[in-house]
């Protein structure tokens, strides 16, 4: 009875164990055919996301998480058209842990890729998705659904095992058949909310432009010319709303033909893209040293002429040339900024470009209405004069600081190691610093007027610049400096990772000895925490030095791992406590290196096959813990029995040190059980 009664109980612990250990399975796939013509097939995927999952874009920069693929096997039956299509647009949101700008779906998902059939033999498509979904505490590893779909043939969509050999046998397999696609693709309101940000973004740079002395003097000569030449003041008002249309229409045909032309896609990898960071870099500086007064760039004059001589028409057409002279006319000061937020709006991607140039435009065009209709108001306009130009140079500082930082992306991209974090920081010190002095007076340029005494409005902005670039010093010593968080380089991808004055985090173990040496197959992981990457020799080193062995199941991309490391281990207790108290090893679930052949095998927990590295740790994670999701921590003793229990993503770092104290002292405890048994032997 007794024996019955304890199978039981196991038996029922073990069909309990998935819904304890929370294996999660928030995406769901479900696949199809769409025939556009005999010889032309659209190849579709379908996700369906639990709420507050996400599942990442197919188009993701270097450098971070895993993209989702939609991977077709052809064997010559078929070629591949195009790019893969995603419906709705992912949307688009910076992530300071990967500091890039990340897409990703939410709710559901549709992929699509066209193919051509080369021949008639082809019945079948087969292929599979690959990808990675998080939510806001946890990641999941890397997966992998194929499917296999039928040309021809009645079958509903159904899901089975494959059968039949041993690299399928763990495989799930999506059959289907021939059917036409009618549901539209949905819209996400982050999707809106990064046009908004582009939007005002974009609106404060055509108020700044407002400010050069290309533009501001236009104002009162352009209405005072509206209103003394037409007929009634009716007229002068309605001209010069007609211009400032005419002035909003121009900058968002600009938008639409860069759109038109790049297309989205383009224009997102071209804002990643080393080369044309470093020609827009290049561009920036030129723009720059002209804002400083050496040289003044204008378009060819016979473009000007040209407008300005259709601008003589009259009527609607002539007030569009006249909108049309100016911005040419004030392309020196404008050009810059349009450029910088053309650049900024290709992350964003789809309308961003036309967006940005709306609420461009819009800032430099209201004010032409404005004093149309209320004229009065022009005599309380600043009157033009030294202070424009002091506009334009301080424009010329930012967009020198800002080239440092597309000069960064193509330093990193290329992994030349010539800007470094502390050389970038340093570059905007001295960048700012210089506009501080320039700003209280010390500093003169060519086309400056002569200042008999230091406007209050310069002195206060002069305070806050020095102030900027004092708080930006401590960074050239490690410091986070989370104000310009984003723009340097991350402190791996610097000259001295772990300070200056430091090559390599140091401590004391309970014998008094240094801990800043390696040990064979350690390295330094992330704050500078000695680390393994591979779980056997980590277990042989905590036996050997008699500490417990902290796992710790992360990946590359998983964004909640970045956070824990960044808000949790930076703290000195946590932190010392990892390299003196524990053998951390750190297993990454999204390594692609491939495991030998003779090392592949077939999970007997979850029957999928075990290919890469990241497979083989994603699999001793669910079939020993039971979980699948990232951070996810764990000590262990010598007998590789649990000490302390699990822990998941939590920011808090006293519930993290608790939790790191009840380890060790169950590990302790563990330890004197042992010698007490091997005692009474």
């Amino acid at each position: 009875m007794n024996k019955l009664r304890f199978s039981l109980i196991i038996g029922f612990l073990w069909a309990m164990a998935p819904i304890f250990g929370q294996i999660l399975e928030p995406v769901k796939w479900s696949f199809s055919l769409n025939k556009l013509s005999d010889t032309k097939i659209e190849v579709i995927a379908d996700a369906t996301i639990d709420d507050g999952w996400h599942l990442y874009s197919v188009n993701l920069p270097e450098g971070g998480p895993i993209a989702t693929s939609l991977n077709l096997e052809s064997s010559g039956a078929y070629t591949l058209e195009g790019e893969i299509r995603e419906e709705p647009k992912p949307s688009s949101q910076y992530d300071s842990t990967f500091e890039m700008n990340l897409a990703w779906f939410s709710g559901k998902a549709r992929l699509v890729q066209v193919i051509q059939l080369n021949a008639e033999t082809a019945t079948r498509i087969e292929g599979y998705v690959e990808f990675m979904a998080c939510d806001d505490q946890q990641c999941l590893p890397p997966d992998r659904v194929d499917f296999e779909l039928s040309v021809t043939g009645t079958a509903t969509a159904t899901e089975a095992e494959l059968k039949g050999t041993e690299d399928s046998a763990s495989e799930k397999l999506v059959q289907g058949e021939i059917s036409t696609i009618t549901e539209e693709a949905g819209t996400d309101e982050s999707e809106g909310e990064n046009y908004w940000s582009i939007f005002w973004m974009a609106f404060l740079g055509g108020f700044a432009a407002l400010l050069t002395p290309c533009v501001f003097p236009m104002i009162p000569m352009t209405v005072s010319f509206f209103t003394k030449q037409s007929k009634t003041k009716a007229a002068g008002v309605r001209n010069a709303i007609l211009y400032g249309i005419s002035i909003i229409v121009i900058y968002v045909i600009l938008g639409t033909v860069v759109t038109a032309i790049f297309g989205a896609d383009v224009l997102n990898a071209l804002s990643t893209d080393p080369w044309f960071n470093l020609f827009f870099a290049a561009l920036l500086i030129i723009f720059a040293i002209s804002f400083f007064g050496a040289f003044e760039i204008v378009l060819p004059s016979a473009w000007v002429n040209a407008a300005d001589r259709g601008s003589d028409k009259g009527g609607l057409l002539g007030v569009f040339f006249m909108a049309f002279t100016l911005a040419l006319v004030s392309f020196s000061c404008t050009g810059p900024i349009v450029g910088t937020l053309i650049v900024q709006a290709a992350s964003v991607g789809g309308m961003a470009p036309i967006i940005g140039m709306l609420g461009f435009s819009l800032a430099l065009a209201l004010p032409f209405a404005f004093f149309a209709a209320f004229p009065g108001y022009l005599n309380s306009l600043p009157k033009s004069g030294g202070w424009l130009n002091s506009v334009k140079v301080v424009l010329g500082f930012l967009e020198l600081a800002f080239a440092f930082k597309f000069l960064s992306i193509t330093d990193m991209v290329l992994d030349l190691h010539l800007l470094e974090r502390e050389v970038f920081i340093a570059i905007w010190i001295v960048v700012f610093g210089a506009l501080g002095f320039y700003l209280m007076g010390k500093i003169k340029l060519p086309h400056d007027s002569p200042m008999e005494h230091l406007p209050v409005s310069r002195l206060m902005l002069g305070l806050v610049t020095f102030a900027f670039t004092i708080y930006m010093i401590p960074g050239l010593w490690g410091a986070p400096v989370n104000l310009i968080s984003g723009f340097p380089p991350p402190n791996n991808y610097a000259e001295s990772p772990f300070g200056v004055g430091k090559s390599a985090p140091g401590g004391e173990n309970t014998q008094g000895e240094s801990t800043s040496a390696l040990f064979e197959g350690m390295f330094y992981g992330p704050q500078g925490i000695p680390a393994f990457h591979d779980y056997e020799p980590a277990l042989r080193h905590a036996q050997k030095v008699n500490k417990p062995l902290l796992l710790d199941f992360t990946g590359k991309g998983c964004t909640n791992c970045r956070r824990m490391e960044d808000a949790v281990w930076s703290n000195p207790t946590v932190k010392k406590m990892l390299t003196n108290d524990f053998v951390l090893v750190s297993l990454y679930v999204d390594y692609r290196d491939p495991l030998p052949k003779d090392q592949q095998y077939i999970s007997p927990s979850t029957g999928k096959k075990i290919r890469t590295v990241g497979n083989k740790w994603s699999d001793f994670q669910i079939s020993r813990f039971q979980r699948n999701s990232q951070p996810h921590y764990v000590i262990l003793g010598h007998n590789e029995m649990e000490v302390g229990g699990q822990r998941g993503y939590d920011t808090d770092v006293e519930k993290y040190i608790n939790w790191l104290k009840a380890g060790l002292d169950a590990f302790e405890n563990s330890k004197q059980e042992t010698i007490g048994m091997d005692s009474q032997e």
